[in-house]
């Protein structure tokens, strides 16, 4: 795997889910929200939060920007263990430096804060992908690796084997609902600027066994 990079490399399906045409309230190009907006904004969607480290300050701004920022990324993690998948995304591994996210979403529906800022997780990514993300419109097929979604997504990596085996807790998916819809709110986004790796990236699965529409209907829901 490259540096800078995705998490995941692990080839799958395509995604065919729908998303609802919808227009943003707020504006196409927003500034990533502090760090303390960040875990303020989990906190009010009623979140458990643990904080790891120096989270704060722990990112990839040396190597490319952060921001601004369109969406929120959906990922599982291919690893067991809530500590092991915890350092792993805050420590990242050979070739692949940390922070792989922003947040760890475990199994019991905690969120681990292990980095702010531009982070390893999204990869290059389809800009047609990116465009309808922006305007808030049905998903086009991602069929290009051509953008640097670092850059434009907020990170949520689930602690999940990604195997169509390892199940998704009742628990654990409420909170991927929750803490997307915080970094929602806070921008003023609908459900449709939620999106999985899946859906941004030729070859991913993540997150496997979660319908991104699914998902996206609840966040609507908890938005209205």
């Amino acid at each position: 795997m490259r540096i800078d990079g995705p998490l995941h490399g692990v080839r799958g399906i395509a995604s065919d889910t729908k998303r609802s045409t919808s227009t943003r309230q707020g504006g196409d190009m927003a500034t990533p929200m502090s760090a303390s907006s960040f875990i303020r904004a989990l906190k009010d969607e009623g979140l458990t939060v643990v904080e790891v480290g120096d989270w704060r300050t722990h990112n990839r701004n040396h190597v490319g920007p952060w921001g601004p920022v369109h969406g929120v990324m959906i990922h599982h993690t291919v690893t067991k263990g809530t500590a092991n998948t915890v350092r792993i995304c805050r420590d990242g591994y050979s070739g692949l430096p940390g922070p792989l996210c922003h947040g760890v979403i475990a199994k019991d529906g905690k969120v681990h804060l292990v980095g702010y800022g531009r982070a390893n997780h999204a990869g290059s990514g389809d800009d047609d992908v990116l465009r309808a993300v922006i305007a808030e419109r049905a998903l086009p097929a991602d069929n290009e690796a051509n953008t640097d979604g670092n850059r434009h997504f907020y990170g949520f990596e689930c602690e999940n084997l990604g195997d169509g085996k390892d199940p998704w807790p009742a628990v654990q998916v409420e909170a991927m609902e929750a803490a997307a819809a915080a970094v929602c709110r806070v921008h003023k986004w609908n459900a449709p600027s939620v999106i999985g790796h899946l859906e941004w990236q030729p070859g991913k699965i993540d997150p496997r066994g979660v319908s991104m529409a699914g998902l996206r209907r609840r966040i609507d829901e908890r938005l209205s």
